[in-house]
């Protein structure tokens, strides 16, 4: 245990004494923080049906900061100590592989969750700059951070393996991308596929449909056990993977 945890320092401090989670978490904000200013105007104009929130989690500008921030903050994970070489000294050392995978991701992860910390201001700071919300439900606010977190979670544990193929982190972050696109592009399936069957399947693991119901303050159990075991089943095979190459 005191392994992991020196691991996941050490990527913390990765992340924060470089520039990784600035230049990451400006991007973010902006987009983030655009997206929301534009739903709050609507919604205060009377120019958007529904309400803040279920509007702000699952808007396209929601999904476009999940699609840029995960590819950027998983794709040096191991692609970067493959190119340099640290990857083999890493495994020499006396820590498992699950440390290693299980240090990294929850690097990211927590770098992740702080990113989302400053969007807990954003109602307050529109009120004071005189945009008119109407009353929150902190109800939904609650169950749409909740499923920021499960989304999050398994889009990062899909980054995190696609970084382990490659030794390049822009073929890393470009693998994670467009394997995040088509994951997000199914969604669409419930909608337009013939068969029964593919539309029940689709809509069970449609990250945009979940979000709608997370936005609207519904907690299905049938969902998180989802994120939690497609997580879990990632971060499985990633150090398996990794397992496998110390073997070599």
């Amino acid at each position: 245990m005191s392994a992991f945890f020196q691991l996941w320092g050490r990527e913390m401090a990765s992340y924060f004494r470089t520039s990784i989670a600035y230049v990451v978490g400006t991007f973010f904000l902006a987009i983030a923080g655009v997206s929301f200013w534009i739903l709050a105007t609507h919604l205060a104009q009377g120019a958007a049906e529904g309400d803040l929130v279920a509007n702000l989690f699952g808007s396209p500008g929601y999904w476009l900061a999940m699609l840029i921030v995960t590819p950027l903050l998983t794709m040096r994970l191991f692609a970067e100590e493959r190119r340099m070489g640290t990857l083999e000294m890493l495994l020499t050392a006396p820590v498992t592989e699950t440390s290693v995978v299980l240090a990294k991701f929850a690097g990211a992860y927590a770098t992740f969750l702080l990113l989302w910390v400053p969007t807990l201001a954003f109602a307050a700071v529109l009120r004071r700059v005189g945009v008119h919300l109407p009353p929150l439900d902190w109800g939904p606010v609650a169950a749409g951070y909740l499923g920021t977190a499960l989304v999050g979670a398994f889009f990062l544990a899909a980054g995190l393996l696609c970084s382990l193929l490659t030794r390049h982190q822009a073929v890393a972050a470009m693998v994670c991308l467009a394997a995040l696109g088509l994951l997000l592009s199914g969604s669409l399936l419930p909608f337009y596929a013939h068969a029964e069957s593919i539309r029940q399947v689709a809509r069970g693991i449609s990250a945009p449909l979940h979000m709608m119901d997370f936005a609207a303050g519904i907690v299905d159990t049938r969902t998180v056990v989802w994120y939690l075991s497609a997580t879990v089943l990632l971060l499985f095979v990633s150090i398996r993977i990794l397992e496998a190459r110390r073997l070599r």
